[in-house]
């Protein structure tokens, strides 16, 4: 039978003091009691934890199971897989169709892009955004709507006229095509007093048509710079077009205000816009996409615009005669009076209805031995 003290039981010593040690002090004693009961304290919230956990994952079989019972009626009523299989072949046309309208789209977003650029060249409206600004007065005639796609020309025709020969205008067609058709005139002349002198003598001029070749057909083709701008809003008579230049090519120069190494410069005078053309490609497009910039010219800064530099080259062209309705070319008129009284012994000659002429508008006389240029304006 055990001794009374084997029925109680003894607390570990920690400091080992069984093994030849002294006995636990009280205070020794309670400090493992308190120990002791904050394990107790864990092990009964670890446990409180697992039945929790236990808890929740028997919910979670509950549901698992209650969610096999509901597939397994919806088995029962109908074929899931067969749906599924209808669902995925319907995404499948629907995004087919998608496609389909997308390339759609985007083919008919490139041809009107490609149609924009076009109409870009052909109509100038497309452009004037990209234009330099300019002042202009309009002095001509307001024409159908349906020509505004043709290219007016004002024609300036260079004639040239041998010594011995004259041009006549009248203001008539019809007087030139009298004058036209007798081809050849006797033009009573004078000694400078008087046309009814005894004295008086005649010479005989021929007269003919005078024909000139009209641009029937023209093709122009335009061509963009790469590296070239055009640069408007100038000073005007501010400084000297030399110095303007070379402030323009100092500024554009420089890679701090987007540009670089200028080739070369050059001042349209009809119209006082400067062409620059840089030595590297890409500067140009950079600087017409700023399209403004501000530029120090003498004491002051101008916004200067920056446009694409537009050349253009005549591809075709081609002529038809085209005969002068109220002009009348007179040749074989001999040298026997000054220029003056030739061309007043002519315009007498040729206002006298009793000889077939008529009211004259301009005459240009080329004396012997000389050559001249008659420009047609119109």
């Amino acid at each position: 039978m055990d001794s009374e003290e084997s029925s109680f039981v003894r607390l570990e010593d920690p400091q080992g003091l069984q093994n030849g040690g002294s006995e636990m002090t009280p205070e020794q004693v309670r400090q493992e009691i308190e120990r002791y009961k904050e394990l107790c304290s864990a092990v009964e919230q670890e446990n409180a934890a697992l039945q929790k956990e236990k808890e929740e994952t028997e919910q979670r079989i509950q549901q698992v199971k209650n969610t096999i019972e509901l597939i397994q009626e919806n088995i029962q009523q109908h074929n899931p897989l067969e749906d599924l299989i209808q669902s995925l072949q319907s995404e499948i046309f629907l995004a087919k169709e998608e496609k389909s309208g997308l390339k759609q789209e985007k083919e008919m977003l490139e041809e009107k892009l490609e149609e924009m650029r076009k109409k870009g060249w052909e109509d100038p409206m497309m452009m004037l955004p990209a234009l330099p600004e300019r002042n202009l007065v309009f002095k001509g005639l307001v024409t159908d709507k349906e020509d505004m796609n043709k290219l007016m020309l004002t024609p300036l025709i260079r004639y040239p006229l041998q010594g011995g020969s004259a041009l006549i205008t009248f203001e008539k067609a019809e007087v030139a095509q009298r004058v036209i058709e007798v081809k050849e005139h006797t033009v009573e002349l004078s000694n400078g007093e008087s046309l009814e002198e005894p004295d008086r003598c005649r010479m005989r001029v021929q007269a003919s048509p005078v024909d000139v070749l009209l641009p029937s057909t023209l093709e122009i083709g335009l061509a963009r710079s790469s590296r070239s701008i055009l640069v408007s809003g100038l000073p005007s008579r501010v400084i000297p077009e030399d110095i303007l230049l070379d402030k323009l090519e100092l500024f554009f120069s420089k890679t701090k205000n987007g540009g670089s190494e200028v080739e070369s410069r050059e001042f349209l005078d009809d119209c006082g816009q400067v062409v620059l053309t840089f030595v590297h490609d890409g500067v140009a497009e950079q600087l017409i996409a700023r399209g403004q910039v501000q530029v120090p010219i003498g004491k002051a800064k101008y916004k200067l615009k920056i446009s694409p530099y537009m050349r253009g080259e005549v591809t075709n062209i081609q002529f038809q005669p085209s005969r002068c309705a109220r002009t009348v070319l007179l040749s074989g008129i001999p040298d026997v009076l000054a220029e003056e009284p030739m061309r007043d012994a002519l315009e007498i000659h040729f206002q006298k209805e009793s000889r077939g002429g008529g009211e004259v508008d301009t005459l240009g006389y080329v004396p012997a031995g000389r050559r001249a240029v008659a420009v047609f304006g119109e």
